[in-house]
């Protein structure tokens, strides 16, 4: 049998016995001493001081803390199964606020997969003073080897991400940094659209397909509580995993059925997965988010180091987003020419709907929303007037499209459309000229279709 440490561990350096993949549990009194013992659903982190132990029924471990504050609870850790004993004293409840939130966001995360949102409804969150941390004597198992260095890791992202002067560019290096130096190989990012309420996927690394274009409701599983509640959520231990993934594809299914989408491009049994916000002077740009089909991937550390790098990338995201002179007078190189495929012999159909932006090429759903009324609005001005080339600034003065004053992610919304049409047959496409500026390459001849 091993023996316990002589040093008494601190809260941050069992932070791993933190992550919720074995449940933790609770012994409390009763006023005249009676004990009662139960697990917690959640044991957060708080300080290296206190934690927070989540408040979803008023129980029995409730209605002891209001009349005796004291409580121990046991975790464990899930690798090495070594036990500690946190001695607490209760000291309040929040019901509002970033811990709340955050862990009202964690729990629904968990959840929403099974149906059991409002079930598992949190309360409150109850913060204790974590007075001493105590090792339980016992056998344990070897550690797991040394992952990668994150702070190293984070630097050489950062790096690689300082070097690139297009958004295509800064997400492309992004999500494949995270798979060089951090060897997370599933990743995307999705953009805000506080319009309509939901993000939309802009890039991704390492799916069969790329779901550039599919939609996440605020509020819809990890991702859209990441960006709804302004907070990293992460599930380290997914038992439901099976569930989560049929549930977000079901509910996406159901958006189809309505009105055509493109299919998400996630894990079909994620075990691991972490959204972070992408947040940019107060306002939230998008969400990075994150998976593996191995349970314990993203861990505090992991947690921490992709909020750094996700500040990095917000801020990096908003700056090669500022609207752009035209080039005319300061040229670049001149791109690569697409070459379109053989002419067809019939005219290319586009079909167009106003009531919600939505575009078909030959009966093919490809976009809608902005995206979509801006290559109508390409597409038209071609028509009347044989037009190809184009600038971002005439787009931001088009009132028919309907861009917001501030933050239109205009940059992201034409390398959606961008991404969109290459993965399409091919008979239309967007090549970038300079910067703020944009070149339509049709096939052949084009018919338009107003619905």
């Amino acid at each position: 049998m091993s023996q316990p440490d002589t040093i008494e561990p601190t809260l941050r350096g069992i932070r791993a016995c933190l992550e919720g993949a074995i449940p933790a549990i609770a012994a409390t009194c009763a006023a005249d001493g009676t004990p009662n013992v139960a697990y917690i659903s959640q044991v957060l982190f708080v300080d290296d001081g206190h934690v927070a132990l989540s408040f979803q029924f008023f129980n029995k471990t409730r209605q002891n803390i209001l009349v005796n504050p004291f409580a121990n609870v046991l975790v464990m850790d899930p690798v090495t199964a070594r036990c500690y004993r946190l001695h607490l004293r209760y000291l309040h409840t929040e019901s509002q606020g970033p811990l709340f939130e955050r862990m009202k966001a964690q729990l629904a995360g968990i959840a929403s997969h099974c149906g059991m949102a409002d079930v598992f409804a949190l309360k409150g969150s109850d913060i204790y003073a974590v007075e001493r941390i105590e090792t339980v004597p016992g056998e344990t198992l070897a550690p797991a080897p040394p992952r990668a260095d994150l702070l190293i890791a984070l630097r050489l992202c950062t790096q690689r991400m300082t070097r690139c002067t297009t958004l295509a560019e800064l997400l492309r290096e992004t999500l494949a940094a995270l798979e060089e130096h951090l060897s997370i190989a599933h990743s995307m990012v999705l953009m805000l659209d506080a319009a309509a309420a939901q993000l939309y996927t802009v890039a991704s690394h390492g799916y069969a397909r790329s779901g550039v274009g599919s939609e996440i409701k605020l509020g819809q599983g990890v991702i859209g509580m990441a960006a709804r509640e302004v907070t990293p959520v992460r599930i380290s231990h997914m038992t439901h995993a099976a569930l989560y993934s049929h549930t977000i594809r079901s509910s996406l299914g159901e958006m189809m059925q309505a009105e055509p989408s493109i299919p998400y491009p996630g894990l079909a049994a994620p075990h691991s997965q972490l959204a972070v916000p992408l947040i940019s002077a107060q306002r939230t740009v998008g969400v990075l988010f994150v998976e593996s089909p191995f349970d314990l991937q993203f861990r505090y550390l992991e947690e921490d180091a992709l909020m750094t790098l996700g500040a990095h990338l917000a801020a990096a995201i908003d700056a090669l987003q500022q609207p752009a002179e035209e080039t005319a007078t300061a040229p670049e190189a001149p791109p690569a020419a697409i070459a379109p495929p053989s002419t067809p012999s019939v005219p290319v159909r586009v079909r167009y709907f106003d009531s919600n932006c939505s575009i078909f090429v030959n009966d093919v759903y490809l976009i809608k929303g902005v995206a979509g009324a801006i290559l109508w609005k390409l597409l038209r001005d071609h028509e009347s007037s044989a037009r190809v080339d184009f600038s971002n600034r005439e787009l931001r003065l088009d009132p028919a499209l309907r861009l917001p004053d501030v933050a239109d992610n205009l940059e992201a919304r034409l390398l959606l459309l961008q991404r969109r049409l290459q993965e399409s047959d091919g008979a239309i496409q967007l090549q970038k000229t300079g910067r703020g500026r944009m070149r339509l390459v049709l096939a052949g001849s084009v018919h338009l279709i107003a619905a």
